[in-house]
């Protein structure tokens, strides 16, 4: 696969400082120029002023300049143009105007995290000490970016420019409304949500494991209950644990673990779901807000009057 990562995203937001604050809370290390950093991908979020909240920019790693070259005839034949130049291509999304950047940089390796030694009925594999998921004390710092989920006023012209255009592959859909795309071996980079707006739904942030989940949410509610959306849980596309928070420019964040991995397009057959399947496969049912955001008529409004 030419793509190999989701490098880095951009977020549009009204209360720049207030959400910096957030996501230094959600254990990003921020830089002085609103970049924000996890511990193994780097500078992987910045935070710029709009007047409402929206994904501005994503940023997608890609091995050669022959990769630019061939996305860019890809998207001409959609009739997208793109600009290409100093080892990156530009294009934008017509239905979301997302900005997109192909830039050629070098795969992201991950030192390997040891696997919990977990007891089960009849294999008592960790004896004499406590599972080191409760002694754990340290802040969980997300340790790379996952994915993002757009929401989109026009599906089909959305799924095709990340698809078609710049060379996406389909994991799963949600019938009619949702198609879960991937740039690496992650089980989706993109999600493209049909919306009757356009905005940014979350974004998601690996962590080490299922306990990592639930200690940093846990830290980020203590004194910000407010700040609970939906969790803890397991969805069925991506099989991974989330919970989702929800920072104060309305934009959710998720940390997740365990995230299908696909590496043979052949071993991987693509699933058309339905219902409450394509969302979880077990916790707390999701609540109304995730599904249509609270501002979700404000930010309808703002679009339809125009810039302010």
């Amino acid at each position: 696969m030419a793509l190999h990562r989701l490098t880095s995203l951009t977020m549009g937001v009204p209360n720049v400082a207030e959400t910096g604050t957030y996501y230094t809370d959600f254990g990003l290390t921020p830089d002085d120029d609103g970049w924000f950093a996890s511990l193994d991908g780097g500078r992987q979020l910045r935070v710029v002023h709009a007047p409402t909240r929206r994904l501005v920019e994503v940023n997608i790693g890609v091995d050669t300049p022959d990769d630019l070259a061939a996305a860019a005839s890809r998207l001409r034949r959609l009739g997208v143009e793109a600009v290409v130049e100093k080892g990156t291509l530009t294009a934008y999304d017509r239905a979301t105007a997302v900005r997109a950047v192909l830039e050629v940089t070098p795969r992201l390796t991950q030192d390997p995290v040891a696997a919990p030694v977990h007891n089960g009925p009849g294999r008592p594999d960790r004896t004499g000490s406590r599972a080191p998921g409760v002694l754990r004390t340290g802040r969980v710092r997300p340790r790379r970016l996952g994915h993002a989920v757009v929401g989109t006023t026009d599906f089909e012209t959305t799924t095709a420019f990340f698809r078609d255009g710049l060379g996406f592959k389909a994991s799963d859909h949600i019938k009619g409304r949702g198609a879960f795309l991937r740039c690496s071996t992650d089980h989706h980079n993109i999600l493209v949500l049909a919306a009757p707006t356009v905005f940014l739904h979350h974004s998601s942030w690996q962590v080490d494991d299922v306990d990592e989940v639930g200690r940093g949410a846990s830290a980020m509610l203590e004194d910000h209950p407010e700040r609970h959306v939906w969790g803890l849980g397991r969805h069925h596309a991506g099989s991974n644990f989330f919970w989702y928070l929800k920072d104060p420019a309305g934009n959710f964040s998720e940390y997740y673990s365990d995230m299908d991995c696909i590496v043979d397009d052949q071993l991987w057959t693509p699933e058309q779901l339905e219902g409450a399947k394509g969302l979880f496969s077990w916790g707390p049912p999701p609540p109304p807000s995730f599904l249509a955001p609270e501002d979700l008529a404000d930010l309808m409004t703002a679009t339809h009057s125009g810039p302010g």
